[in-house]
């Protein structure tokens, strides 16, 4: 029988990594750069001077300098410079999650063909789909890689002030239309959670997974707007109109941007109680970016993508209906929660009580299977409902 890994392989590790312009700047002052990580940095731009700067063990990943030369000089000193790949219209080193803004950029101009993710899924697709040829492989990891550590600090601030029971992960089927029952459910429960204090997680994707961060968006406003909103983008229920769909979602982000969110507990956590987290992969690029979370940690990497939105929901995970994607995600779950993987998992919630317990019974499997935990019998964590605010009070012990 597995046993639960080591705290220490699955915890993040702090590293020494320079992710920001004012921080090289900073160490740059104190003399030396010997042994940090310098990330996706346009030091082409107001070029510092490190002709006498220590830089032995130093490892500059996707930097852009002044000149080849200075990428030379680094590595003849003792360097490792990984620079960044030409041709790609992805950066290989993102230093930062992306925002809405980043991935629907270029819409406005030429529709949905021509903005950024859409033109990152068209390279995606022309350069192997899933299997990369070895350039776009080592691009693609490179750019994964940089999500990672970026994920990491954008909700290590998160967990500090709430903990990992405080991440919610919300499941669901991509194909459900704007405004149905099913959306509308997802919609209210994302910003019931948001409002207490809960960091929403889904998948990116459309559906109910776009309804659930849609409600964590707008938790800062009454629910009648929330209803509104979701009226409005019901005037383009299905995502495989593109143009439309995202047209719809950018009318909504612009009508009912979220007020300003103060500071919390010393950092900015705007972003999580505006939207919260989505982590989307380019391998379901055919479907319209979820233009509603606060960032977005999107990869190339599916696998990478389902493992990680399941080690960051340790506060429950809430699964609308769905068909094979949804019951996947469910017993791989499942299997994390049985050897205790990542640690304590919190409730199981499945909503619509019809459709988990006849259409697609998993309860009858999944019950008997958390039973016979080596941890115990955590069968208890299983709850199913039709009720949307029932499934908020077990999340939230409210």
């Amino acid at each position: 029988m597995p046993s639960p890994p080591p705290a220490d392989v699955i915890e993040p590790h702090p590293t020494d990594e320079i992710e920001t312009r004012a921080e090289f700047d900073r160490r740059l002052a104190s003399g030396s750069l010997a042994g940090l990580t310098v990330q996706g940095l346009r030091l082409d731009e107001a070029p510092p001077d490190l002709r006498d700067v220590p830089v032995t063990g130093t490892l500059f990943v996707g930097c852009r300098f002044a000149s080849r030369e200075v990428g030379a000089d680094l590595v003849r000193r003792g360097a490792n410079v990984v620079p960044p790949f030409s041709g790609l219209p992805y950066p290989t080193q993102p230093a930062h999650l992306y925002t809405p803004d980043d991935l629907a950029a270029g819409f406005a101009e030429v529709g949905f063909a021509g903005m950024y993710d859409t033109r990152v899924y068209a390279h995606f697709r022309a350069h192997g789909g899933a299997l990369p040829d070895v350039r776009e492989a080592l691009g693609q990891r490179l750019h994964d890689h940089g999500v990672d550590n970026a994920l990491a600090d954008a909700t290590r601030a998160w967990l500090a002030a709430y903990g990992p029971q405080s991440v919610v992960g919300i499941m669901g089927g991509h194909a459900v239309p704007r405004g149905s029952v099913p959306y509308r459910m997802a919609a209210v429960l994302g910003w019931e959670l948001a409002r207490a204090d809960r960091l929403v997680v889904t998948g990116g994707g459309p559906g109910v997974m776009e309804a659930a961060n849609l409600g964590a968006y707008l938790a800062g406003r009454p629910a009648e707007e929330l209803t509104a909103a979701i009226d409005l983008l019901a005037t383009a229920p299905d995502f495989t109109d593109h143009d439309r769909y995202t047209a719809a979602a950018l009318r909504v982000r612009e009508r009912y941007a979220p007020p300003p969110v103060p500071q919390q507990r010393g950092a900015d956590l705007g972003w999580a109680r505006a939207g919260g987290l989505a982590i989307p992969t380019w391998l379901y690029g055919h479907e319209p970016a979820n233009l509603f979370a606060g960032r977005i940690a999107k990869y190339f990497s599916n696998a990478i993508r389902e493992d990680t939105i399941l080690r960051l929901a340790r506060g429950g995970i809430v699964f609308a209906p769905g068909r094979a994607g949804t019951v996947q995600e469910v017993f791989q779950a499942a299997t994390k929660t049985f050897y205790g993987t990542d640690g304590a998992s919190g409730a199981y919630v499945f909503l619509d009580r019809a459709f988990w317990t006849t259409e697609l019974p998993v309860e009858s499997l999944l019950r008997p299977l958390l039973a016979a935990s080596p941890f115990g019998d955590l069968s208890a964590t299983i709850h199913i409902t039709d009720d949307v605010r029932e499934a908020a009070r077990v999340l939230t012990g409210g």
